[in-house]
């Protein structure tokens, strides 16, 4: 995240917690693409589109908890893979929503925002 994000991300969370919204609130970050620890010159870290971090907090998340990891060059997720589709279910779950079950007609065909995929990640629920 980087220093500019940091205090106005957790001012955010405390200003939610102290007005007791923190609950009923999801709170979803997340990027386009990771970051590499290295680069091919001088314009920062290196996209990575096979590892990224994302975060949630609030609305039945349970805090302090780090799921899945990386290899040592940040690269490739090696514990726990989770995708995109994993965190709408998880996100849709809390909300009330069966996954499975919300679909909308598209050019003759069913689509689900989670696609054929999508697993609600309970290791992250309170």
């Amino acid at each position: 995240m980087g220093t500019s994000m940091d205090q106005p991300v957790a001012a955010l969370i405390r200003n939610l917690k102290a007005r007791g919204l923190l609950e009923d609130t999801i709170v979803h970050w997340t990027t386009e693409f990771g970051r590499m620890p290295c680069s091919q010159g001088s314009k920062g870290c290196d996209h990575n589109p096979f590892a990224f971090t994302t975060w949630l907090a609030g609305g039945g998340i349970k805090g302090g908890v780090a799921y899945g990891a990386t290899d040592d060059w940040s690269y490739k997720a090696v514990q726990k893979p989770t995708y995109c589709y994993d965190v709408h279910a998880t996100i849709l779950h809390l909300l009330g929503i069966d996954h499975t079950r919300l679909a909308f007609r598209h050019n003759g065909i069913d689509r689900r925002l989670t696609g054929v995929h999508g697993e609600v990640v309970r290791e992250l629920l309170t």
